[in-house]
């Protein structure tokens, strides 16, 4: 079974049904199937797609999965040379298969991005039976995608949304106030919102808790759901059931809900039908029915270090308890998780380090009470140099894309580091923490 197949059962079954809203557009599934283009390549080609949000992407990338391609899209936040990057690495000499479905680039720990490449049965199955199963879902289901859907979250939302017969309603651009109207307006049932987007609509939806409604299902994914914040929305938002996924774009692990999460506080939850996780030396592993990506493209070394005799490493490090429940307790790659999005240390570390100015550099998460995380910068500028914290951001801003560009700017004469020569990055985090927080003098 292919992602195209289960539109077009509805398409030909009910064609009259809305299939896709974005501002002032509206198609419907008999209208999307009708424009989709028969594209002239080979099956299993590869077919990058850099487009805002919209039914334009819609159409574009069902009609890559219906002329047999392989789908790369690429988040239209990203700056130039990244978009470079994955369109060079794209055009490699490796083949991809004709079910494989499409290559989601994620930023790397060596600072190269890495194509992650998932079959039309990874995607169906994770995105489609899982989540239909776990969450009720049926037909008539209105869905909305507050992300880019070329992010693993946003297009988490379309399969949802047109794998089951649903109508999908896709912000092009994301508003607080606006989200919650339109939630209202289109009578919106199951909604994407990871963590900092429901922080930043808590204000409008203190003052008017009816605009959500409609809402049954508020699915929250991409970074940790803190437990006062979804004891506030469980009280604004009583009839909606909170359900918690974790994964990432190589794989979906587990899932929680409303209640697992308020019983058992910092829990991930428990695996997918079918998943199986284990704890080896505190990383956890994890394998199962197309729960894992076939592996990542044109990366032979990195597939190498990912899988383990079947078991694909996630980099994150956990526990579980003796009911199977899991809790992330810390992450063994390099990375900082800001507004929902990865930000790899080395990437941007990288980035700052081509400033003729910055001699030394390196870069961790600082505590943010609407972001979860911001990306702080520890920066050791060559001596006489007159650097400043806004010459070092527009620096970034045109390297990289604008979520991954430091919030902090912290300039220093010396990096710690231990007797290896290892920068300490605990010690950085534990010197922005009390810039950021100083505790009050006794």
């Amino acid at each position: 079974m292919r992602v195209e197949e289960l539109f077009l059962r509805v398409a030909q079954k009910d064609p009259g049904r809305e299939a896709v809203v974005c501002g002032g557009e509206r198609v419907s599934y008999g209208g999307l199937a009708a424009s989709l283009e028969k594209m002239d390549i080979a099956p299993g080609e590869r077919v990058p797609l850099h487009l805002p949000n919209g039914v334009e992407f819609v159409r574009r990338a069902y009609s890559v999965f219906a002329s047999r391609g392989v789908l790369v899209p690429i988040n239209t936040r990203l700056a130039p040379p990244e978009v470079d990057f994955i369109l060079q690495d794209a055009r490699s000499e490796e083949k991809t298969g004709e079910d494989d479905c499409v290559i989601l680039y994620t930023s790397g720990t060596t600072g190269r991005p890495k194509g992650a490449i998932n079959t039309h049965r990874n995607c169906i199955v994770q995105n489609v039976e899982h989540h239909a199963a776990a969450w009720k879902l049926g037909g008539n289901e209105r869905f909305l995608a507050t992300t880019p859907l070329a992010h693993r979250a946003g297009i988490a939302r379309l399969f949802n949304a047109l794998g089951t017969g649903g109508t999908l309603v896709v912000m092009e651009k994301f508003d607080a106030a606006s989200a919650l109207e339109l939630v209202a307006r289109e009578r919106i049932t199951v909604a994407g919102l990871p963590p900092t987007v429901l922080r930043l609509m808590l204000p409008e939806l203190r003052k008017h808790p009816s605009l959500g409604a409609t809402l049954r299902v508020v699915v929250v994914s991409a970074e940790a759901f803190p437990a006062a914040l979804l004891r506030e929305l469980a009280g604004l938002l009583p009839d909606v059931k909170f359900e918690a996924v974790y994964g990432m774009s190589e794989a979906a692990i587990t899932h929680a809900s409303h209640r697992e999460m308020l019983e058992r506080e910092g829990t991930v939850g428990r695996p997918w039908d079918g998943v199986e996780t284990r704890i080896e030396g505190d990383e956890l592993l994890v394998r199962g029915r197309d729960a894992v990506m076939k592996g990542y493209f044109n990366r032979p070394q990195a597939n190498a270090e990912a899988f383990r005799d079947g078991w694909f490493a996630t980099g994150d490090l956990a526990r579980k308890d003796d009911d199977g429940y899991l809790y992330i307790i810390d992450r063994k790659k390099d990375m900082v998780v800001t507004g929902g999005y990865n930000v790899y240390s080395k990437e941007l570390e990288q980035a700052l380090l081509q400033h003729p100015d910055i001699e030394d550099a390196a870069v961790v998460g600082a505590p943010d009470p609407v972001y979860g995380e911001a990306v702080a910068a520890f920066v050791l500028p060559r001596a006489g140099s007159g650097l400043t914290e806004e010459a070092v951001i527009a620096h970034c801003r045109g390297r990289l894309a604008d979520y991954k560009k430091p919030r902090h700017v912290v300039f220093t004469d010396a990096l710690p580091r231990n007797a290896l020569g290892k920068v300490l990055k605990s010690t950085l985090r534990s010197r922005i923490e009390a810039l950021l927080c100083p505790r009050p003098k006794s």
